[in-house]
């Protein structure tokens, strides 16, 4: 991706998407192009790797990794208020307070020097990237903030397409353990959920590039996602059935009642035609639907404005 570090100008992002019309304007926007871009690219460097594959992590990856485990580390200095409600711990705003505080000191050790008077604008997508502390929940939209605010890194330089696997598989892979870890310590309420009619209540990038990950995979099919057995056996080494496991870890019934969505897609013949179809999905259930991405904001990263033709 080309560095907009030469000409940046320091943005406070804004709301920009009110309505239905607002969408319109927003698919066709520099925002949506460099969002979906950056998933088309991150997808293509997953295709057919496991978690486990070496891939090269360079010290800004690193830095990113060591910053997760400080913000994981902060979960022991707040632990759940001894409150009744099924969700909503409200020891949670605790630790997005001190994210928020802390969120300049954090990239300041994240981020080379010359990206310091984007940090302002990068925290926006920083601190809205686990959850809300006023509503308590989390869900696609926020994992669409800390996925930008990976992206606003990668726009200005910060990553190398030597980079992507290890942003996927390293970077993402761990914070995604860090958003379950944080939706069961504090019983965080599923944000926007459609209940059994949506894809997963919290997340959807990991589908994609998880089924990314298995395009021709020898023995396991789109089907495998039904057996328990081997979705315990392939978590660790693949971020779809990661995302199946978790499920069967806090969701109690048949597969097929709690999961409709996910299991009919595991009757699609191959993986390719998942991973095109969770693309188009993504854009269609998370970008173009007002309740998730009114809350998106823009700015000079993700300018709202038309992309050139």
């Amino acid at each position: 991706m080309e560095s907009l570090l030469s000409t940046y100008i320091p943005t406070i992002p804004q709301k920009c998407i009110f309505k239905q019309s607002d969408i319109d304007i927003f698919t066709r926007s520099k925002a949506f192009e460099r969002l979906m871009t950056f998933v088309g690219l991150l997808n293509a460097s997953v295709t057919k790797k496991k978690i486990s594959d070496p891939c090269p992590i360079s010290e800004q990856t690193q830095r990113i990794l060591d910053m997760l485990e400080e913000m994981d580390n902060w979960l022991a200095e707040f632990p759940p208020l001894d409150n009744r409600q099924r969700f909503g711990n409200k020891a949670f705003r605790q630790w997005a307070d001190k994210v928020e505080q802390e969120a300049d000191n954090l990239m300041r050790k994240a981020l080379p020097e010359s990206m310091y008077p984007a940090i302002p604008e990068l925290t926006i997508y920083l601190a809205g990237g686990f959850g809300n502390s006023t509503r308590i929940d989390y869900g696609s939209g926020h994992e669409l903030n800390f996925f930008a605010w990976l992206c606003g890194i990668a726009l200005l330089g910060g990553f190398t397409s030597d980079d992507y696997q290890a942003i996927v598989l390293r970077i993402f892979v761990r914070y995604l353990e860090l958003a379950r870890k944080i939706q069961r310590t504090y019983t965080l309420e599923p944000a926007g959920s459609h209940g059994v009619w949506g894809l997963d209540d919290h997340q959807f990038l990991p589908y994609v590039w998880g089924s990314a990950q298995l395009i021709d995979h020898p023995r396991l099919k789109p089907k495998s996602v039904t057996s328990r057995d081997t979705v315990d056996a392939m978590a660790d080494e693949n971020m779809y059935f990661r995302c199946i496991q978790y499920i069967h870890e806090v969701k109690r019934g048949p597969f097929h009642e709690h999961s409709p969505m996910l299991h009919d897609i595991s009757g699609v013949i191959s993986w390719s035609k998942v991973n095109t179809g969770m693309t188009k999905m993504y854009m269609a259930e998370v970008l173009k639907k007002v309740p998730v991405a009114q809350h998106f904001l823009f700015g000079y990263l993700f300018p709202f404005e038309e992309a050139s033709p």
